[in-house]
């Protein structure tokens, strides 16, 4: 957080491309633009950006007011899955030096993850000029963390090749959700290098990275042997009843979410009851969108180092889904799920960019309003240090 020193500072600063100036309010692209470019860092400054509001352009107050419901607007725009992955930024207001107005503040660190995307474009920033990069540029911010990278997934698959990816199930399953339409039509690199702008492949290791493999893998089960869910349906109530169906989920994983996704439909329970004279009405033992979106948040957050595959178990007083790996990073069981950190972060923007999540940070608390509107209690959870275990109730 800035101090009303480096305030000062940064209004009367020169630096074009680490502050951006503005009196609007209301333009969302401006701001998000902003972000974008902030997080890419092209210059590679290694230091935060700041979108200030409600400052002119020669570093003068505006006269802004700044409320709760701006902040929130601000803060919002991290999670709204706009920009791709999601920035690391945070939101405050400080009053200006010369006391003359309020201004909302944006500050946003360089991310480990570029090229970031805003709806598909990359957005820079170079002293006064600002736009989109060019393919040139683009590589550049490819090939600036590839060696440096934290999570598992944008490491590279040590051992693999090109030739161990499905390079159609990219091009034609999902290179089009990631990238506008009309940078795509500019396209004319190889493939690697597509699938490396994207995070998929690590060129200075020519090899996919484990995001690549796991969702674009000929056979992901040989490099992630954990990598598949395991669904069991019981005749009864415990692990030791009957079982009435099993089924396991492998492979690739665009493959893995599109199966389980329409799976879950097929299991719900439904019932039809008289509403009034003329309307009958379909009663499910579960809301489809709390399986959905807890299922979907275990393959996001789950630990794909761990030989444990998500587990999908349905008896016939509950549904239990446990994911391998606790809690990550800044999420405790306190904060859970207010809190989100993302141990993989490509995956996470894949997992959008296919439909499969609509708004970071939300899955959970989407899944309990719906449990709630069904007649459903709350799902329960419980955090180990090697899992997760979410419980869904039945009607009672």
């Amino acid at each position: 957080m800035l101090t009303p020193k480096e305030l000062k500072k940064l209004l009367k600063s020169d630096e074009q491309d680490r502050v951006e100036k503005t009196i609007s309010t209301e333009d969302i692209d401006k701001f998000c633009e902003a972000i974008c470019s902030f997080s890419n860092d092209l210059p590679n400054h290694g230091l935060p950006g700041y979108l200030l509001i409600g400052v002119n352009p020669d570093g003068t107050a505006s006269g802004l007011k700044v409320t709760e419901l701006l902040l929130e607007q601000l803060g919002s725009l991290r999670s709204d899955a706009n920009i791709q992955p999601f920035p690391i930024m945070s939101v405050y207001k400080l009053e200006h030096p010369m006391r003359t107005g309020e201004i909302a503040i944006v500050e946003v660190l360089p991310s480990e993850l570029t090229p970031v995307r805003y709806k598909g474009r990359t957005c820079i920033r170079v002293g006064p000029r600002r736009g989109f990069a060019t393919l040139q540029e683009e590589r550049r911010l490819t090939e600036k963390n590839t060696d440096s990278a934290k999570t598992l997934d944008a490491r590279p698959c040590v051992g693999s090749s090109i030739t161990d990816l499905s390079q159609e199930l990219f091009v034609v399953g999902y290179r089009e959700t990631a990238v506008a339409s009309d940078v795509l039509a500019e396209n004319h690199r190889s493939v690697d290098l597509q699938l490396a702008s994207l995070r998929f492949f690590n060129l200075s290791k020519s090899c996919p990275t484990n995001a690549g493999m796991l969702l674009f893998g000929k056979n992901p089960l040989n490099w992630f042997p954990g990598a598949y869910v395991e669904f069991v349906r019981f005749n009864g109530k415990k692990l030791s009843d009957d079982v009435l169906d099993n089924k396991r989920f492998s492979g690739d994983l665009l493959t893995v979410l599109k199966d389980l996704n329409s799976f879950v439909s097929i299991q719900i329970t439904k019932s039809v009851v008289r509403e009034d004279a003329l309307r009958d009405k379909d009663i499910k033992d579960y809301p489809e969108i709390a399986i959905r979106e807890i299922l979907m948040n275990g393959m996001m957050h789950r630990d794909y180092e761990a030989t444990a595959p998500v587990r999908f178990y349905w008896f016939e007083d509950r549904i239990e889904i446990q994911s391998p790996g606790g809690l990550y990073g800044e999420a405790t069981p306190k904060n859970f799920p207010k809190q989100t950190a993302y141990r993989n972060p490509i995956i996470a923007e894949a997992m959008n960019n296919l439909g499969y999540v609509n708004k970071f940070g939300r899955g959970v608390e989407r899944a309990q309003e719906s449990l709630i509107k069904n007649g459903n209690p709350v799902a329960d959870f419980s955090f180990e240090d090697t899992y997760v275990l979410a419980i869904l109730r039945g009607k009672k």
